[in-house]
């Protein structure tokens, strides 16, 4: 081989990989509304010879909006060549459980049904979100996770509740959520 032949080649793959990089950050970019979870630990549930095993994985992740709220999901992630690479489209079996862990206080007015956090599950065309909203008659944060797609949803969820109650004795003004959601 030529050096020519050498320098095309190698100028038709390093254009390859800026076209997939760029893909690649133009997906990620705005996927989530909260900062990125903190893993909290994986577990294999399927054995792969040559690749990654299949897992699944815990994260925490902190309401952005409203103070003393943090969430935990659990999600399988896939294994083998394709999800090493980033390419496998990831199952929608994703659970979740929210908690107060401290003096919950509102930030701002916010929207029925607003994203809480967004992450891609695809390299595309599928997103995992958590959104919040408000059961004002209860006084209670409501929280559920789903995944869609950009041509077929999923009717898999997952939804947890969290009772907004005093935090220890320094915090006898509870707020009322209703009183923040539109």
């Amino acid at each position: 081989m030529t050096s020519k032949a050498i320098v095309k080649c190698d100028k038709k793959w390093r254009s390859l990989a800026l076209v997939v990089l760029a893909l690649t950050f133009w997906q990620a970019g705005p996927a989530s509304a909260a900062d990125e979870p903190d893993l909290i630990f994986r577990r294999s549930t399927v054995f792969k010879w040559l690749s990654p095993n299949d897992k699944l994985a815990t994260y925490a992740v902190d309401d952005p909006e409203v103070d003393g709220v943090a969430c935990h999901f659990t999600v399988p992630e896939k294994g083998g060549f394709k999800g090493w690479l980033g390419l496998a489209e990831e199952v929608s079996d994703i659970s979740l459980a929210c908690r107060q862990i401290g003096p919950i206080k509102f930030q701002h007015k916010l929207e029925q049904g607003d994203d809480m956090f967004r992450r891609r599950r695809s390299l595309f065309f599928k997103k995992m979100q958590i959104v919040r909203g408000c059961d004002a008659k209860r006084n209670v944060l409501v929280y559920m996770v789903y995944s869609d797609r950009l041509i077929e949803g999923s009717p898999k969820n997952s939804t947890s509740s969290v009772p907004i109650m005093p935090w220890g004795a320094a915090d006898a003004a509870i707020q009322k959520c209703g009183e923040f959601f539109q």
